[in-house]
């Protein structure tokens, strides 16, 4: 069976892509392909090198600076999203962040300034998100995040990360309870274990990733590919009746404790 899915007169803001390896550019380039317009936000002039050279020769598009912890630059995004589009139909928050040093020793030894960063760069920046992108949402809306199933069960070296994915998915809940009356879905993509800039932070991710592969259901990784079509069904009208959920796309990596071969 073949679907097509036309997206033109939609909108999207994608915050938080770094580069072609980002899940938040797997998630724009569906948007993109099925005729949606979408602004795009990004963090230094170094991420806007990367972004610019994704963007070159495509049409409906606008990228802007923008700081997701700065209430004023906040602020600023979302009038540009005014100005660009009138309306808002998709949000997608790809964003995250943990100091390296709280990833690399023992959780508990996390400090108070890691945690508040952490929590507040993660997980707070989605409400945050979501406020600003309130009044601007249309009716049929869609929200949605990235988490990683260390919010559940322990991964070494994932530390606060973990605590801080297990806030998002929780705010994603809540955010669905808040936009619901609107119209308005809330959703969270747990993907798996993938060679983004963000897992490159991780200690020992190499090992990681491998474990993660060869443990999986299907005996391979997912594949960024299959979190934008994931991303395609939540923020599109074909998942109308799905909110306030985290759902995974990992090759069934979360199911399994262990593969004896």
């Amino acid at each position: 069976m073949s679907l097509t899915i036309d997206l033109s007169g939609k909108t999207a803001l994608v915050m938080g892509v770094a580069n072609a390896r980002s899940l938040g550019w797997a998630i724009a380039e569906p948007l993109l392909q099925a005729g949606c317009r979408v602004g795009f936000s990004y963090q230094g002039e170094r991420l806007k090198a990367e972004l610019d050279k994704l963007l070159v020769g495509r049409g409906g598009v606008w990228t802007q600076q923008a700081d997701a912890t700065s209430e004023e630059e906040m602020t600023a995004l979302f009038a540009r999203v005014r100005e660009e589009f009138g309306h808002l139909d998709y949000l997608v928050h790809s964003i995250a962040y943990a100091p390296r040093p709280a990833m690399e020793g023992r959780f508990i030894a996390t400090t108070p300034e890691d945690w508040n960063t952490a929590l507040n760069v993660s997980a707070y920046t989605l409400v945050s998100a979501a406020r600003h992108a309130e009044p601007l949402l249309r009716p049929g809306g869609s929200v949605i995040s990235l988490t990683y199933h260390a919010s559940q069960q322990v991964v070494p070296k994932y530390n606060v990360m973990g605590v801080a994915k297990a806030a998002l998915e929780a705010a994603t809940r809540y955010l669905a309870a808040d936009l619901g009356k609107a119209d308005v879905r809330v959703n969270t993509i747990s993907a798996g274990a993938m060679r983004t800039v963000a897992a490159r932070s991780i200690p020992g991710f190499s090992g990681l990733y491998d474990e993660a592969g060869r443990r999986a259901a299907l005996g391979r990784h997912a594949t960024p590919e299959e979190v934008g079509k994931l991303a395609l069904f939540l923020l599109s009208d074909l998942g109308s009746g799905v909110t306030g959920q985290t759902v995974y796309v990992d090759a069934g990596a979360n199911i399994m404790t262990m593969r004896l071969e």
